[in-house]
């Protein structure tokens, strides 16, 4: 199935009032698990390369390339999105390489600065035909500071979309990036009216740390990009030390990363599932 833009996946779901996942990917096995979970599932899929994971490949070219065309080969509809990016040159070169929409997050500068530099991204992205979301104030939890209490103010928020012209919008309404617990606690009612007013959809980052139930919640209250990077993450590394344990001298990467790349599937195949209802 060809490539489809984050737009076609994202608007439809924000009108029928359902998440979409976007998982996170690292390693090639990560791609090829959260593709086939969603297959499994029937259900549309968004592929995410962080800028982290980009520094770890030394370079966005070939973890890139490798997960274009897996999405291009799905038998669902699978986006590719570059995620927190804070340089502009990535942003062109994931442009270049064809990904279906990009996260420009800028939001270490001040409210001036962050409108002026996401108004230039979307600007280019648009005249590519890129899909492009942004960050409004920090949500908690980037490179290990915790921080529960950022929360995004829904007129500033009306006027950041306003003002840069974003199709997307990741808001802070209480979870934190890399938590290894799932017990945020969202401020469902401030997603609410984030949901009143602002215009586009809204994005939940820091989404492993989120209750079931909770998910469900925030969906209905109006999230729909849903970000999930970290509860892969442990499914991945629980399936890997799981095999090693029950062999010691286990060295082919096949017999423990194939399992792996199983566990990432079925969790995956899982959540759509959770977040479709």
């Amino acid at each position: 199935m060809p490539l489809i833009g984050s737009g076609a996946v994202v608007a439809p779901a924000s009108a029928a009032v359902r998440g979409v996942g976007a998982f996170n990917v690292i390693q090639l096995e990560h791609a090829q698990g959260i593709v086939a979970g969603a297959e499994d599932a029937g259900l549309p899929v968004i592929l995410q390369i962080s800028e982290n994971a980009v520094r770890y490949h030394g370079g966005l070219a070939p973890i890139g390339a490798a997960v274009l065309a897996l999405a291009g080969a799905a038998r669902v509809p699978v986006s590719v999105h570059l995620d927190h990016a804070t340089s502009v040159d990535l942003v062109h070169e994931s442009v270049e390489l064809g990904f279906s929409s990009v996260m420009f997050d800028a939001s270490a500068l001040d409210y001036a600065e962050n409108v002026a530099a996401t108004a230039a991204v979307v600007e280019h992205c648009h005249a590519a035909g890129v899909w492009v979301e942004a960050e409004l104030g920090e949500v908690g939890g980037k490179d290990g500071v915790h921080a529960p209490g950022a929360r995004t103010e829904p007129d500033e928020a009306a006027r950041f979309v306003a003002g840069t012209g974003v199709d997307a919008l990741a808001v802070a309404v209480g979870s934190s990036h890399a938590m290894l617990t799932r017990d945020a606690a969202l401020d469902f009612g401030l997603i609410a009216a984030l949901h009143r007013a602002v215009p586009v959809p809204l994005v939940l980052h820091g989404s492993s740390g989120v209750a079931d139930a909770d998910l469900v919640r925030a969906v209905g209250a109006g999230m729909t990009k849903i970000n999930i990077a970290t509860h892969l993450n442990a499914a991945f590394t629980a399936e890997v030390r799981a095999r090693l344990a029950e062999d010691p001298d286990l060295v082919d990467t096949r017999k423990y990363l194939g399992p792996a790349r199983a566990a990432v599937a079925a969790e995956v195949s899982r959540l759509l599932r959770l977040l479709h209802r």
